[in-house]
């Protein structure tokens, strides 16, 4: 007999770029069983982070809150189990819960997970090799790669769950973040081929703000040599020579911890089917937030450019969803705990400031939905990466960022301002973000009312505006 409410399989992986999916038509690696739910379900050509960083992306994705009010704005944020979460919601109206891999919430007290039956996570970032997790609160180091380990570990509690309830499950890769240590079994991949270089690979910053200039997260210069290349580049290189040797060294790591996500995925897929499950369970693949890929000669995010504010989000429901189903519509991170919640029968409180995806996974988009988004990161001047802080909107065609470049309300960052900027992106007419038209005569308008929208925007979501300067 159908279960009245979905089971909820929830895979998500740390850094893992849209454009390194062959789902999303990647250049550089294949994914067949990310693909498979793509294919067997809907892909979402709009998804977006609403702070593209590891911690805050994952409070939202919990509280369905922008992290102003979930309390999470920078990594060294913890996040306050105390408060409302969808687990906790799930749990209460009869789900068994459960989360495995990666939490980066902080520890301890009130940090712990919370609302969740069985919860094994590795503390901070984790590690690639033999790690440890902290099951239920107790440590506990494991032989093993960790995407494996994390997909054991998922499996066991999906066949030692009680069958009788619906389940949620939170399938948390560490994986590909950066150092890019691959498993024994992906090292030689992609050794004897070129991996090709991003369209922007060259991008000089020329049109863009200072804040492009400065970030310190440039494959020529800012990656470390034996923790992130594992080595150091032959001494003849020209300077482009060796940009390019850097890059080849970095992608091909990250690509290779991709691999065993991917072979993850396709793990609890073939689970799912083989128990008879698939049919009656939602399953998603995302990441926290995207990533540049050599794109303007950067790895790593936080920029509200589209490498790094896009998520992956593929979703397979055969109850509900066509196969082979692609949207343009608009979808949030704050918006996924809003979606469980209405699949599952449950009332979504109204603090929650996501929006339900029902709709759309039911093929037609309700005609009130949005068409712009707010984003704001928060650190400014970390010390690793030095990228100021920035607020702006992204409307279908149009984006608008303000670096108002100070240090408000965010713990372990350097207390230095810088003068405020504007870029502004055409983004039919520039989809790389290579010029930044703001002050032009010919958008002067669109400036005008999208500094308004924004506004509004921010006055929606509850959050303060750093006012203007100059």
């Amino acid at each position: 007999m159908k279960q009245a409410q979905p089971n909820l399989l929830f895979i998500m992986s740390d850094d893992h770029a849209s454009h390194a999916m062959s789902c999303y038509g990647s250049r550089i690696n294949e994914t067949p069983n990310i693909d498979r739910i793509a294919h067997e379900g809907m892909r979402f050509d709009n998804c977006f982070c609403t702070n593209s960083i590891c911690s805050p992306s994952r409070a939202a994705i919990l509280s369905g809150t922008y992290n102003h009010l979930n309390g999470v704005k920078s990594i060294h944020d913890r996040f306050d189990g105390r408060q409302p979460n969808v687990a906790k919601m799930l749990k209460a109206n009869g789900y068994q819960t459960a989360i495995i891999g990666k939490w980066h919430l902080g520890h301890g007290q009130e940090a712990d997970p919370t609302g969740f039956d069985h919860w094994s996570v590795v503390p901070d970032q984790g590690e690639y090799h033999d790690p440890m997790f902290l099951e239920m609160g107790e440590p506990k180091r494991f032989k093993g790669y960790v995407t494996d380990l994390i997909t054991d570990f998922s499996l066991n509690w999906l066949e030692q769950r009680d069958d009788t309830q619906p389940f949620m499950l939170m399938c948390h890769h560490k994986a590909p973040h950066r150092p890019w240590e691959p498993a024994e079994k992906y090292k030689d991949l992609y050794e004897d081929i070129d991996i090709p270089e991003p369209a922007t690979f060259y991008d000089d910053y020329e049109t863009r703000s200072q804040a492009a200039k400065e970030a310190k997260m440039r494959i020529d210069r800012d990656l470390k040599d034996e923790e992130d290349l594992k080595g150091l580049p032959p001494e003849d290189l020209s300077p482009v020579e060796q940009k390019r040797w850097r890059y080849q060294r970095y992608i091909k790591d990250y690509l290779r911890c991709v691999a065993s996500i991917d072979e993850s995925v396709g793990r609890l897929l073939d689970y799912l089917e083989a128990e008879g499950l698939a049919e009656n369970t939602l399953v998603i693949y995302t990441s926290d937030q995207g990533f540049f890929l050599g794109d303007h000669g950067w790895y790593d995010k936080r920029f509200m450019y589209e490498e790094s504010l896009r998520m992956p989000f593929v979703v397979r429901y055969p109850a509900m969803i066509q196969p082979g189903s692609i949207t343009s519509s608009m979808a949030l991170n704050v918006d996924f705990p809003c979606t469980f919640l209405d699949l599952a029968g449950i009332d979504i409180p109204e603090d929650m400031q996501g929006v339900s995806l029902r709709k759309i996974l039911e093929g037609e988009t309700p005609e009130n939905w949005r068409t712009s988004m707010y984003y704001r990161y928060w650190m400014h001047l970390d010390k690793h990466h030095e990228v100021y802080s920035h607020y702006g909107i992204r409307t279908e065609r149009y984006k608008l960022i303000y670096y108002y470049a100070e240090a408000l309300g965010t713990t372990g960052s350097v207390e230095e301002n810088r003068p405020p900027e504007w870029e502004l992106f055409d983004l039919h007419e520039d989809p790389y973000e290579l010029n930044n038209v703001y002050g032009q005569e010919k958008y002067r308008d669109i400036t005008v009312k999208l500094k308004q929208e924004l506004r509004q925007l921010q006055l929606q979501v509850l959050d303060e505006p750093v006012e203007e300067i100059g």
